[in-house]
């Protein structure tokens, strides 16, 4: 960690021009109103990108203002005739906003991502005539090859100033690390002397900033307690600010389990001030309490990875205008919204670090008194982390097959490397990207070749990292009991440097001031809300395409899927806040007979199936973690439905279910597994009972041995669904 000198008490003089600052204050009011007014922590960071065109670093809380420093720095460096500031901001609702945010102080904005493709090239062309004063570039751009090759030199080379936004991203300790952003280091080290740069985040502790220098050579570190502000032998500057927000309002409310949880906000939401944001760990829980909601009166609507990119800015804009009452969102919608008045924020779950939680619940409250800010934890919270954390950086045997699976000369997609080893389609992404940054692999027209350049596995940081996840998962376990403040808690887990060795209370948190919202539901509503979420039936949809390059594992399959079953069905997914904790429950006890609840849910999601022909025979995997749990219900259905009894459909002598992470090694694990030949004739559709559905191969696969035994429609039922 860089040490910093401890600042003077008395402010630096300034070395502004006269009437710089009368000119930015101008700048700022058409900004953010005719009343507003640049405060000297503000100015001193525009100051040093513009006058002293230094390094800076801020970490100041959400509604400090700092997107009104890098466009006002934008705007004046431009006034010296200097060219476009270059902006790398992470979502594209956070770009939406910033974009709106400059045409309103006069600044040239444009931005780059994927969202608007088709305006790539007149965008270009902007930058080329110089008509543009901020380029708001997503990181993903930044290693396309064409924006990399063509574009991004000739910003390195004309940039007025380069701006990280949210550049916690940028930290492997961060809570939303990128590896896209690591890419950001060689934008910078190509940057002219006097270029200044400027690295902003809401969410960084000590770990976090020093990381961020590593990485940018933006700034040097600050330990805890240290000054808020000072400088190092690089003249690089850090503005670290108190994180205190008097107008949040934190409490815990411990309701139980997810149905009842969602039953309680169905009853409390209209006491919530205005109109705000209920997060959720999971797309299908966001869904689920959408519908619940809904039902209730509600105006919501559900904001998720899912949903689709022009769907989302619709959403944006009815929140922003108070249509509704909330989006039940994902942390899609984490980072990238602005909207200063929003009224309150609830997590339906906890989050796996205080640090992520804070950034979330720093939506609230910007331009309002009080905000109120809920957390209603669940008991399935902690296996959600663990599934989180099971999909991080894989051992170094695997990425060393990522290495020797890369031509040095010859392209390859992802994929084409896919059936060459097995990780999935998002960890190989991860894996490549990581490569890409240390140089041992590179993004070209096409796909990803290797470099040549060795590469070292660094087995002691990702243990580091491992270990520091685990202590803020406790951390966040530690804020549901403490008895202490809780804006406290958080404000020491971010090491704010305002924050002394006994801090008093903020006397607004539950802890300070008392519980306002009792943890209990109205009989009648809980009933409600448990009819809605207790509703059997998911449908799930059939594999369509072979994964790519199946010939490379031996296996002939490709293209379309011409021969697999039809749509299944599932009782419920394991996410599910209604079905998921009975489910898990269910599984969780042990391979045995079906419950007779779970016969009778299956049965009702037989009753609503709107099939083309009634199944007239039923089967069940051979294989499995819960097999005899899927015979016991297929020969249930088979007596209760007078459906012919298949009994088990079995796996070839020397068979096995694959335990591969990726599909095209799930497939050719799975090709020609199963045995159909003790099968009488099938002279109707089948359906084809399972405890759980995943990746949805073992079902496809299963499906077509059933499809070529003669069975002309297969239909898969399974109890649970992972997602």
């Amino acid at each position: 960690m860089v040490a910093m000198p401890a600042p003077s008490n008395a402010p630096a003089p300034s070395t502004a021009p006269l009437g710089l600052r009368e000119h930015a204050e101008r700048l700022l009011a058409d900004l953010a109103g005719p009343s507003a007014r640049l405060r000297d922590d503000q100015w001193t960071a525009i100051e040093a990108l513009v006058v002293q065109r230094r390094r800076v670093l801020v970490v100041q809380r959400t509604g400090w203002g700092k997107s009104a420093v890098y466009f006002l720095a934008a705007k004046l460096l431009r006034a010296q005739g200097l060219g476009p500031s270059v902006i790398v901001s992470p979502l594209l609702a956070l770009m939406r906003n910033q974009v709106e945010a400059a045409a309103r102080a006069g600044v040239r904005a444009a931005t780059i991502n994927s969202g608007n493709m088709t305006e790539w090239s007149a965008i270009h062309g902007s930058i080329a005539a110089g008509e543009i004063d901020v380029l708001l570039v997503s990181p993903e751009r930044l290693n396309n090859p064409d924006f990399r090759d063509q574009v991004l030199p000739h910003l390195a080379e004309d940039a007025g100033m380069v701006v990280v936004d949210e550049a916690h991203c940028v930290s492997d300790w961060g809570h939303d690390f990128r590896p896209d952003y690591r890419r950001i280091r060689t934008l910078v080290a190509g940057l002219r002397g006097d270029v200044p740069v400027l690295a902003t985040t809401a969410t960084a502790n000590d770990r976090v900033v020093a990381d961020i220098a590593a990485q940018l050579g933006v700034a040097g570190g600050s330990g805890a307690g240290s000054p808020s502000a000072g400088g190092n032998e690089d003249g690089a500057l850090v503005l670290r600010g108190s994180l205190d927000r008097e107008s949040l309002h934190l409490s815990v409310v411990d309701v139980g389990a997810g149905a009842d949880r969602a039953a309680w906000l169905a009853q409390h939401l209209g006491e919530l001030p205005g109109s705000g944001i209920i997060y959720s760990l999971t797309v299908s829980a966001a869904e689920d309490l959408a519908t619940v909601l809904g039902e209730h009166g509600h105006e919501v609507a559900a904001y998720t990875g899912r949903t689709d990119p022009a769907e989302r800015e619709a959403l944006e804009a009815d929140l922003l205008a108070n249509r509704v009452k909330a989006l039940v969102a994902t942390s899609a919608l984490g980072m990238g919204f602005d909207k200063p008045d929003l009224g309150f924020v609830v997590h339906v779950g906890s989050p796996s670090s205080p640090i992520s939680y804070y950034q979330q619940v720093g939506r609230a409250g910007r331009a309002a008194q009080q905000a109120e800010v809920l957390l209603l934890p669940g008991a399935e919270d902690r296996r959600i982390w663990e599934y989180f954390a099971s999909v991080s950086f894989p051992p170094e045997d695997t990425v060393r097959g990522v290495l020797a699976a890369l031509d040095g000369e010859r392209p390859q997609s992802t994929a084409a490397l896919e059936p060459r080893v097995d990780l999935s389609r998002s960890r190989l992404e991860m894996v490549l990207k990581v490569l890409d940054v240390d140089g041992a692999a590179r993004r070209v027209k096409g796909g990803w070749v290797g470099t040549g350049q060795p590469w070292r596995y660094d087995t002691e940081r990702y243990g580091r990292l491992a270990e520091a996840r685990k202590r803020e998962q406790q951390a966040m376990l530690d804020y549901l009991t403490t008895s202490q403040c809780r804006m406290v808690f958080l404000r020491r887990q971010l090491d704010d440097p305002d924050l002394g060795a006994a801090p008093e209370g903020c006397g607004r948190c539950d802890n300070c001031a008392g519980s306002r919202f009792a943890a209990t539901v109205d009989d009648s509503m809980r009933q409600a809300t448990r009819e809605t979420l207790e509703r059997p039936g998911v449908v799930l949809a059939p594999r369509r395409q072979w994964p790519t390059g199946m010939s490379t594992l031996g296996v002939g399959l490709s293209g379309r899927i011409k021969d697999g079953p039809e749509p299944g069905r599932a009782i419920g997914r394991l996410t599910d806040l209604g079905w998921g904790p009975r489910l898990r429950a269910v599984l969780d006890a042990g391979d045995g007979e079906a419950p007779e609840a779970l016969v009778t849910a299956a049965i009702e999601v037989l009753k609503a199936w709107d099939w083309q022909q009634r199944p007239t025979s039923v089967i069940a995997l051979g294989a499995g973690s819960h097999p005899v749990l899927a015979a016991s219900l297929s020969a249930r259905l088979a007596s209760i439905g007078r459906l012919r009894d298949l009994g088990r459909l079995p796996l070839r002598p020397g068979a096995s279910l694959p335990v591969a992470q990726n599909s095209a090694f799930r497939v050719a694990a799975l090709h020609d597994a199963w045995d159909a030949s003790a099968l009488p004739e099938l002279d109707g559709p089948v359906l084809l009972v399972d405890a759980v559905a995943d990746t949805g191969w073992t079902l496809t696969l299963a499906g077509r041995a059933l499809r070529a035994a003669g069975a002309p429609a297969v239909l898969p039922l399974v109890i649970a669904a992972t997602s």
